[in-house]
């Protein structure tokens, strides 16, 4: 204790004698000025490298020489100029870049190699003296409002060999720097010299046993040594990284660069994953800024462990945070990934810029009461237009198109009871947020106010639609359903109809089999096609992969549609409009008058359209239809009951898809082998309908052997089947099931089932001779996707009713 009070007397005394003229200074005050030299050489070599001693060592170095301020200038790679590192706040600098040349007092030292002591660098005549060149930049001086006058400026020299230049500006005492000034900046520029040299020697040295994490990229020969040097230094003088001046200037893409990292840092390289869904169990808790600084970000939970994406793997383990943040995970699977991946999937998980709040955070600023359900019309529609409101509305909207919701249910209760919001994800619906009771009027409010509702009518149901692009970044339609429920509420259902390109029809999920008979019976000239299943079971998305499939320029195809979800160049596609009376029937009589190829009904509900869609497949049309039936054989049935002349209704058939949506097993899946015991039941589920038809009356033993080998030879692994199970992680919510898979039932009318739909047949003699003609149940296509790994018997038996 006592050595440092004595330190600091020492240096206060120092200081004390500097403000004095140098001829009433003494010997003692020399002694102090080398005892702090000394002081200010010991903190240069604890330095780490060149910025270091730029940044740190200035205020020291200041306070020896007496000085105002400090500039220290190291050379450039090319030898070419001079760069120093300004202080401009307490911790912030800033590159100021000089010529070597006599353009400027630094730079002509630096060219020189020879020290100039100026009184006055606004004196001209003295400047010239020293080289006519010279000059000073009084603009500089101008622009800041700093005087600048006197001028010490030293180069920093290795024996021949330039490192740098110490510029000292401006003697506190205002006047000249005097000899123990110019003795101690030597002195020090000495001790700069050798400083830096050992610096980049170590460097240097560090350079060539340390690898790089880029080093990858050279082994696969992306990158040349040459090209990945080049790009550091780039990065290094441009203050860029290096991933993104890699991507930018030699086109090496986030992938090519993940592999290198992982080499670098000994773990896995985890790329972005587009179909990723937020959860709010892992990512809920964390704020985007803290998961932004700290470089990581936790993604699932896995056998292996918590799965956290990060950009310095070691660097994040060594800091120990992540336990305290996650304390109940027993296990942490280490992942590396990209700067660009990383900010994409940050901007994923916590959306867009300006949608980085969580919908919790979003809720939690709507602190006060916006209104009860007895505020008049005026007083709702302002607290519907609140900004807080607007922006937890759009954030539903958001979250449920990022999380693939298909709907959005908004539930309340009556009284003070919250109100629910669900999302309908892969056909189940999921709890998403409650929002207390006295928003409840202002949601349904604000909502009716974005379709263009009556916002006054709470007693009957109304229908509206959403152009979301005028409120949100996503171009995306929401069909509004409002339904009066019990308690004085008002239910909201919103349809999401995400407008996009029609799926081929190879990536439909049709097997080999049923594709092939599709395609050859939707190839035909002309006839009559439907698609059926119940709501939301994707019959559209398959009539148009149908469409694209036949869209062709020779052909002119028109369909009539409610709503237009899929759009694609060559189809010539109208609204129905039930407010302005045009309907699917007006505008199938329009279709006949516009000289079509192809036309495409939404759906045929009525006498009237399923008889105009016969009529003009008779007529040389190729027609095509949905309906909302169960299966294939009994769509025959109801449209018979419609009315449609058997006769001409056989004529006119080509075939009828039926269609459903299973649960997809996600990718946490495992195999198995079933047991005997297993394969025979599944068998015999699947020969269910093929027991009353051709062989198999006969020989079921013999059949089912036949079936078996036909399995193992198109879907089995190593001689053997493979059944799948559903696991769980968090990429499906621990549910193990992500996404759908489709189940089709492809009736082709062939002549004996046109003969059964003249005699008007029953249903089950339509079944059982559509299955003898190689008709595949929705049951049996179903339980062929099993053994392709696609979903389990559960999925299909729940979406199939025999």
């Amino acid at each position: 204790m006592n050595a440092v009070l004595k330190n600091n007397n020492a240096e206060q005394e120092f200081l004390s004698s500097q403000q004095l003229p140098p001829d009433k200074r003494g010997i003692s005050f020399e002694a102090l000025f080398f005892r702090q030299l000394q002081h200010v050489t010991t903190r240069i070599h604890a330095t780490e490298n060149v910025d270091e001693i730029m940044l740190e060592a200035s205020q020291d170095i200041c306070k020896l020489l007496n000085a105002d301020r400090l500039t220290l200038y190291a050379v450039n790679d090319d030898h070419t100029a001079i760069v120093s590192k300004i202080k401009t706040g307490l911790n912030a600098s800033r590159d100021l870049k000089l010529p070597i040349s006599p353009q400027s007092v630094a730079g002509y030292v630096a060219l020189t190699k020879q020290m100039v002591n100026i009184a006055d660098v606004y004196d001209d005549e003295a400047l010239k003296r020293i080289h006519p060149s010279l000059s000073f930049l009084k603009e500089v001086d101008k622009r800041s409002g700093y005087r600048t006058k006197q001028m010490l400026v030293v180069p920093i020299l290795d024996g021949d060999t330039l490192h740098g230049v110490l510029q000292v500006i401006n003697n506190k005492s205002d006047a000249p720097f005097g000899d123990l000034e110019v003795e101690g900046a030597t002195q020090l520029c000495n001790t700069l010299a050798t400083a830096i040299r050992q610096r980049m020697q170590r460097a240097a040295d560090s350079a060539r046993r340390k690898s790089t994490k880029y080093d990858g990229l050279i082994a696969d020969g992306v990158l040349t040594h040459e090209e990945l040097q080049n790009a550091v230094q780039k990065a290094r003088e441009e203050s860029e990284p290096v991933e993104k001046v890699l991507m930018a200037d030699y086109s090496i893409r986030p992938a090519q660069i993940g592999p290198s990292l992982s080499k670098f840092f000994g773990f896995p390289y985890e790329p972005f994953n587009a179909s990723r869904i937020r959860s709010e169990m892992l990512q809920g808790a964390l704020k985007r800024e803290f998961v932004t600084e700290q470089g990581w970000v936790p993604l699932e939970e896995t056998p292996e462990g918590l799965v956290l994406m990060c950009l310095d793997p070691e660097a994040v383990r060594s800091s120990r945070i992540v336990p305290q943040v996650f304390p109940r995970a027993n296990k942490l699977a280490w992942r590396v990934t990209t700067q660009a991946e990383f900010e994409e999937t940050v901007a994923q998980l916590w959306g867009g810029p300006d949608m980085g709040e969580s919908v919790e955070d979003l809720l939690a600023d709507l602190n006060a009461p916006i209104g009860g359900d007895d505020d008049d019309d005026s007083a709702l529609e302002s607290a519907a237009a609140d900004n807080e409101l607007v922006k937890f509305v759009n954030k539903i909207i958001i979250d449920a198109y990022n999380q693939r919701a298909s709907d959005i249910h908004i539930e309340p209760l009556p009284g003070k009871q919250k109100t629910g919001i669900r999302l309908r994800i892969d056909g189940t619906l999921m709890p998403y947020v409650e929002v207390p009771a006295h928003f409840r009027q202002a949601l349904v409010t604000r909502l009716k106010i974005m379709c263009d509702l009556d916002i006054s009518e709470r007693r009957r149901p109304q229908d509206g639609k959403i152009k979301f692009k005028k409120y949100g970044p996503l171009d995306i339609e929401l069909r509004v359903a409002t339904i009066p429920s019990a308690g004085g509420v008002e239910d909201i259902v919103m349809r999401i109809l995400a407008a996009g390109e029609p799926i081929p029809l190879e990536k439909l999920g049709l097997t080999t089999h049923n594709k092939e008979r599709l395609e050859q019976t939707v190839s035909k000239p002309y006839g009559l096609f439907y698609v059926c299943g119940p709501t939301g079971s994707g019959k559209t998305t398959t009539l148009h992969s149908i469409l694209k499939f036949l869209n062709t320029p020779e052909t002119k195809i028109w369909t009539a549609e409610d709503p237009v979800e899929i759009t694609q160049k060559g189809l010539r596609q109208v609204q129905v409009n039930k407010k302005a009376g045009i309907d699917f029937a007006l505008v199938m009589r329009a279709f006949l008058r516009a000289d079509p190829d192809i036309i495409m009904v939404g759906e045929s509900r009525d006498k009237e359209t399923v008889s105009m869609g016969v009529e003009a497949s008779l007529t040389g049309h190729l027609v095509f239809s949905t309906l909302h039936t169960n299966s294939a054989p009994e769509s025959i049935t109801r449209l018979l009951d419609m009315g449609m002349d058997p006769f001409n209704f056989a004529d006119a058939l080509l075939g009828i898809l039926a269609q459903r949506l299973a649960k997809r097993l996600c990718e946490c899946k495992e195999s198995y082998t079933p047991s005997q015991e297993e394969l025979r039941s599944f068998i015999k589920e699947y020969a269910q309908d093929l027991q009353h038809t051709g062989p198999w009356t006969v020989d079921f033993g013999g059949e089912s052997q036949k079936l078996y080998e036909t399995w193992v030879e198109n879907y089995g692994q190593d001689g053997n089947l493979k059944f799948y199970r559903a696991v769980g992680c968090e990429k499906c919510n621990k549910t193990g099931y992500k996404g759908r898979v489709g189940l089709h039932e492809l009736l082709v009318a062939d002549d004996d089932v046109k003969k059964l739909i003249q005699e008007r047949a029953r249903v089950a003699d339509l079944f059982q001779q559509s299955v003898a003609s190689g008709m595949r149940t929705l049951k049996m296509d179903g339980m062929e996707k099993i053994m392709m790994g696609l979903t389990d018997l559960k999925q299909v038996r729940s979406v199939c009713i025999k």
